[in-house]
């Protein structure tokens, strides 16, 4: 895709969200002059907010939109991001999660392009051939997750990062005592008509004291096989993935400033009689796999009132995953029998400093890392271990005239060793590698509501254990991928654009990625650097009256660039997308929406137009907290198609619903 283009699509999507906005507003000035009409005025209805404070492209979903979503993954819940599309969908094992097409790929699950932190534990960036993104972890866990695209936001996460972070953070006990002494929680049982999904999550929250809190989740999550749009039923899309969460939280010190933090969560998942190909079902043979992930960890936190120089965390986690496998049949193949764990430590200390110093004021993250991952040596796959050091630091500098600027940066270190002797490496071999990474951002704000931005990042891959496995190893062990990231942006951010009870966010990004280097498959020789662009645009409106709407738009495109000077369409971008939401709240208590999804046909995926509608309905009990309603009818024409990067046609008509209690 061409800068041109990219400029034409541009205006062409401003100006498509203007004629939205206005025929929006036109409609909720129609109904508001109703007299009586709702009653009380209502600011901030959208589903999501737009980020239009910062020059880092990030999205967060709240709890709320977690509920309301009903996705059965984490993958599933973030593929409405701009950028972000699904390597299939529907099963924890195969689904992966691909940003501006870097991560999962359809041969691998996951890499360390797109990092994934739970409560602080790095999870995931393994590259298990044919097996999922293995984020086994249920959505009904967690409080926020929050989509970093790009470097730019990434270096207090790790290295390597090309596509993105994806943050999960796990719900509190204080969301649901609110900070009272006592005993809350919530109940929620659902079921999906299409492969008649069960769930059943129960979340209890107890504050026996002030500075004490306790939380117990339990989700429990079965699902059939799946049919698609033409009503063929989807084979080895059933799973049953139980999920607890245990946390929990002591508050000490002067004023409480001090604080210890404790969460332990774990799923596993228990198949049978499935093929070893989670993806493209490539007759590998079949397999009884059984996987098992927990995260833990313990965060230290200190926070002194009246001290702006100390904001200070230490977190120690531990992230385990393990998968084990046997074939169902006697080949005795070393690929179907291979058993995989993953073990991850991680120590990080980071401050938050607000300060003053040469007339701007400064707000500075800095800290370090220690880094330990433990692969156990398979069958199919060679062992080791990867011990890193880091620091980073990004300091965001305030003119005090609209004008931000942030400079970040993070130096990394390796050893990295092999634990066994296989057919090319040794055991005991060790390679060192450090890489110093870094880039700057700059935003500036216009007093209108109009903002610009722009940023440019550098990171560096260091080579990973999977690598050990290949001939090359001597190569893949010395030599970091490298990738630049440049970008540039508006967005507009104002309350009261057409009346006096109207707010229109709206933030547009356009970035370009350049990667050498290339060492994440086995035709490193033959490519010279990879080439990819693409303009992501998120605007919400909202009205006092309840009506609101949701936008978000991604073109991309890339291209392969070999070393003999030819070049070819890169083959894992994900196709150009239009998602739009108009919906509306009715006096806090009926919220209804519809939901269009459209693609464009890229390369031998077809595209396609999805329709889903959501409502939901919040009761008044006399006894309970709280209790609502959730019916969500996705694909409501029953389409037939294969979403680009999936292997396997998505599911047709599915209707949910969601029952939900607080006390």
């Amino acid at each position: 895709m061409t800068i041109i283009t990219l400029r034409r699509a541009l205006l062409c999507s401003v100006s498509g969200l203007a004629l939205a906005f206005s025929a929006t507003h036109a409609s909720a000035q129609d109904q508001s002059a109703d007299e009586g009409f709702l009653g009380t005025l209502v600011l901030g209805n959208n589903k999501r907010e737009v980020e239009t404070d910062t020059a880092t492209p990030e999205t967060t979903i709240n709890a709320e939109e977690i509920r309301d979503r009903q996705a059965n993954s984490i993958a599933e819940l973030i593929d409405s991001v701009p950028g972000v599309t699904l390597v299939n969908s529907g099963t924890p094992t195969g689904a992966g999660i691909n940003i501006r097409g870097y991560g999962a790929d359809g041969t691998y699950g996951s890499n360390q392009k797109v990092q994934i932190q739970l409560d602080g534990a790095s999870m995931g960036s393994e590259e298990l051939y044919r097996i999922g993104t293995q984020l086994y972890t249920d959505p009904a866990l967690f409080r926020e997750v929050s989509v970093i695209r790009g470097t730019v936001g990434s270096y207090e996460y790790g290295s390597g990062v090309i596509g993105g972070v994806v943050n999960l953070e796990t719900i509190d006990a204080a969301d649901l005592t609110e900070g009272q002494i006592g005993l809350s929680g919530r109940q929620t049982v659902e079921y999906y008509g299409n492969a008649g999904t069960k769930v059943s999550s129960i979340i209890l929250g107890w504050q026996p004291t002030e500075n004490l809190e306790f939380l117990l989740n339990y989700t429990w999550r079965e699902q059939g096989n799946y049919t698609d749009g033409d009503g063929n039923e989807v084979a080895n899309t059933g799973y049953e993935l139980p999920s607890y969460l245990l946390k929990g939280k002591y508050s000490f010190g002067q004023n409480a400033d001090q604080s210890l933090t404790f969460s332990h969560a774990k799923t596993n998942s228990d198949e049978k009689d499935v093929p070893y190909d989670a993806f493209a079902n490539i007759p590998f043979g079949n397999v009884d796999r059984y996987t098992e992930t927990t995260t833990t960890s313990l965060q230290y936190a200190y926070n002194p009132v009246g001290n702006d120089l100390i904001d200070l965390t230490a977190t120690l986690s531990y992230a385990d995953q393990f998968i084990e496998q046997e074939e169902v049949g006697s080949t005795g193949s070393a690929l179907l029998n291979a058993d995989h764990r993953y073990e991850t430590t991680k120590l990080t200390v980071k401050n938050t400093a607000l300060f003053n110093a040469f007339g701007v004021d400064h707000n500075l993250r800095a800290g370090g890392e220690l880094i330990r991952k433990e692969r156990l040596t398979a069958s199919s796959a060679p062992g080791g271990t990867d011990e890193r050091f880091a620091l980073f630091a990004i300091d965001e500098i305030d003119f005090g005239n609209g004008f931000t600027l942030t400079p970040a940066m993070r130096f990394e270190t390796q050893d990295i060793t092999s634990s066994s002797t296989g057919t090319y490496v040794t055991e005991g071999e060790s390679f060192s590698n450090s890489e110093l990474m870094g880039g700057i951002s700059a935003r500036y704000a216009f007093a209108n509501g109009f903002a610009v931005f722009g940023s440019v990042a550098y990171t560096a891959g260091l080579p990973i254990l999977d690598d050990f496995d290949y001939a090359t190893y001597q190569t893949y062990m010395t030599q970091s991928e490298k990738a630049v990231t440049t970008e540039v942006g508006v967005s507009y951010d104002r309350d009261g654009v057409f009346s006096g009870d109207d707010q229109l966010r709206a933030k547009v990004n356009l970035w370009q990625t350049r990667l050498w280097d290339y060492t994440s498959g086995t035709d490193y020789a033959t490519v010279d650097r990879i080439n990819t662009e693409g303009l992501e645009l998120e605007a919400s409106y909202s009205h006092g009256s309840g009506a609101y709407l949701d936008m978000n738009a991604n073109l991309s495109s890339g291209e392969w660039a070999y070393v003999d000077g030819t070049s070819a369409d890169y083959t894992r971008m994900p196709a150009n997308s239009l998602g739009l939401t108009v919906g509306k709240k009715f006096n806090d208590r009926l919220d209804l929406s519809w939901e269009a999804v459209l693609t464009k046909d890229i390369q031998s995926t077809s595209g396609y137009a999805v329709h889903n509608l959501r409502a939901t309905y919040a009761l008044s009990p006399n006894v309970l907290k709280e209790a609502e309603i959730r019916l969500g009818i996705e694909n409501i024409f029953d389409k037939a198609y294969t979403p680009h990067l999936a292997t396997r046609a998505a599911p047709g008509r599915n209707i949910k619903l969601s029952l939900a209690a607080a006390f």
